[in-house]
């Protein structure tokens, strides 16, 4: 028999805590290439500072050792995210979730007829039969390269919601204290023209509808939400404002029972699927509206919400704060290289008839009404300030990577910093997020990508005067680097996140344990420069998705999402509008960078 789904998770390593002087050595060492010799030596001086013997830094690493060993404490980093993502404070749709968007010709679409209802009603069934599967926890552990991978995200998958707070979000999700165990729910919500419908995907004896009865469901949904609801009644819109506002409007909400049942519905649902009434345009157009889409038609406080546009084409949004991009991966492979009837059929789904649809309804006060017509509009304004644009590399995958005895990982960072420089005439801050699956918690660390090697290289490919060879070394010396510095991250010796959680520390518990005064570390130059990102890049490598997207994390950052294949690479860049052209030529300048270097090295 295999192992239950979770049955690994309390035996994963811990995620190691580095010493304070491991990870100011290593801070210094990754800020450096950026910075100027003023600008290092001020931040030398700011970690001479945190590094004394009496000194803030080590009050606040010990509160975070004995944190670490406390009893029940899964990894030193269980209460940094929850800091990190329920505690942000502006808008997350489009800031934080990120998307998928499906192929078209996967084994769940083929299955289905291509019309909207159809697809749809596969993906529900598919859907609905991993999460009966989670609830037995048949679902087999991810494994890497023979390790066991942490599966605790996967409790996030069904009935999570994000809910607004004025000071930090919380979570309404099952396997909790106040919700033990997987979610009892039997129902989705489905959008349709901005109207919200409970309809039930599991009947009341606990086998869920089958195919046909879902069609039927969705059918019902389509004629009943066939005229546009209005503006200022479509809720969904209120999930795009910042949180602490979101907060006061859902509380306004709550003070009618009509409106707290219809938020409870919403809530304990266990996935959102949208309908949309277009079909995209093209790649692009398909990418932006299941980044952001019609607020009218979205509940971006839902975990997962399934997108279906109106010639069948599918995607995924999903809310970040308890799922990161490899568990959804993992979850929508395993949808999707599936036949439907194949779902159905080993969910025990059975004709039941047409599934309950219910309309759910608010009622709502001219001051709501209101508050949701200025939200949606708001971030209709939000969302056309966002400029995006694909790139698609139909020829070139890690296959060809590995022939030219590169990391295609490392080949895709490489490309990026000399397009960036080649267009922006500077080498900027650049995140890539490295998946750390294999401790208990495990979710990404943060790296860093701009090395003293990978500066060399970009100066060396600029360089008119140094030769092939010169360039050729510069680049597999960047290359090694930067699988050097990706092991680190994954070995959990990375120094951003600890010293990030030292700061939050700070500010949860700094008065109990005496630490009240600013640290010069947080407004060195090297802190604020090294996380001021000019590119932000993370990769979802599957083959049965064409693109990954999120949105810009700065007024002038680059997002560089990737999905890199054996036989293809494709990308879906986002920045805001006033800085529109630089992404052009960024997108320019790589498709030129990519063809450099693989002659290059092909040369070599």
């Amino acid at each position: 028999m295999t192992e239950r789904t979770f049955a690994a998770d309390d035996h994963l390593p811990r995620v190691p805590l580095p010493t304070l002087e491991d990870s100011c050595a290593r801070f210094l060492q990754w800020c450096a290439p950026l910075l100027t010799a003023a600008e290092l030596a001020t931040t030398e001086a700011a970690v001479a500072d945190l590094l004394r013997q009496d000194g803030p830094g080590r009050t606040l690493h010990a509160a975070l050792a004995e944190y670490d060993a406390a009893a029940g404490v899964g990894s030193w980093l269980d209460l940094f995210w929850p800091s990190r993502y329920l505690g942000r404070r502006d808008r997350i749709a489009l800031n934080a979730n990120f998307f998928f968007l499906f192929r078209d010709d996967t084994t769940l679409a083929t299955s289905t007829a291509a019309t909207q209802v159809d697809r749809a009603a596969g993906i529900i069934s598919a859907a609905v039969d991993y999460k009966l599967s989670l609830d037995a926890e048949a679902i087999p552990a991810v494994t890497q390269r023979g390790q066991t991978l942490s599966m605790w995200q996967n409790k996030y998958l069904f009935s999570e919601t994000r809910i607004p707070g004025e000071q930090q979000d919380s979570v309404r999700v099952p396997y909790s204290p106040e919700w033990p165990g997987p979610s009892t729910a039997k129902h989705v919500v489905v959008f349709f023209r901005g109207h919200m419908f409970r309809m039930d995907a599991i009947g009341p004896d606990g086998a869920p509808y089958s195919l046909d009865d879902l069609a039927d469901g969705l059918r019902a949904v389509l004629k009943a939400g066939a005229r546009s609801t209005r503006t200022d009644s479509a809720v969904g819109h209120l999930t795009t404002k910042a949180r602490a506002e979101w907060a006061a409007s859902r509380q306004a909400l709550l003070a009618e029972p009509t409106n707290a049942a219809a938020l409870n519905t919403i809530e304990t649902a266990l996935f959102c699927v949208c309908l949309e009434d277009f079909a995209p345009r093209d790649e692009l157009h398909a990418c932006d509206q299941l980044l952001h889409g019609d607020s009218a038609n979205r509940w971006f406080d839902k975990s997962v919400s399934f997108i279906v546009f109106g010639d069948g084409q599918a995607g995924i949004n999903v809310e970040h704060c308890g799922l990161d991009g490899t568990t959804i991966l993992s979850f929508v492979d395993t949808l999707l290289e599936t036949p439907a009837q194949e779902h159905a059929a080993r969910s025990g789904a059975k004709a039941q008839g047409m599934p309950a649809v219910e309309p759910i309804d608010f009622v709502l006060d001219a001051a709501q009404r209101n508050d949701i017509a200025e939200a949606g509009a708001d971030f209709a304004r939000y969302a056309a300030e966002n400029a995006t644009q694909t790139v698609s590399f139909p020829d070139f995958g890690t296959t060809r990577a590995k022939q030219l005895g590169i990391s295609p990982d490392a080949f895709a960072q490489l490309s990026y910093q000399l397009a960036h420089r080649r267009s922006k005439g500077i080498t900027g801050a650049t995140y890539e997020s490295i998946a750390t699956r294999q401790y208990r918690n495990g979710r990404t660390e943060a790296m860093r990508v701009v090395t003293p090697e990978m500066v060399a290289f970009v100066d060396a490919m600029q360089d008119p005067t140094v030769d092939q060879q010169g360039k050729l070394a510069a680049a597999r010396t960047a290359a090694a680097a930067h699988v050097e510095r990706a092991k680190q991250c994954q070995a959990g010796a990375a120094p951003e996140q600890h010293l990030w959680e030292l700061q939050w520390i700070q500010r949860r518990r700094g008065a109990e344990l005496g630490v009240t005064e600013p640290i010069a570390l947080f407004d060195s130059p090297g802190w604020l420069i090294m996380r001021d990102d000019y590119l932000s890049t993370s990769s979802a490598p599957s083959i049965n998705i064409r693109y990954f997207g999120f949105g810009s994390t700065s007024p002038r950052c680059i997002g560089v999402a990737y999905v890199l294949l054996p036989d293809r690479w494709n990308l879906y860049l986002a920045t805001p509008t006033p800085v529109a052209d630089q992404m052009h030529a960024f997108a320019d300048h790589l498709r030129t960078a990519v063809a450099d270097l693989e002659a290059l090295l092909a040369r070599g």
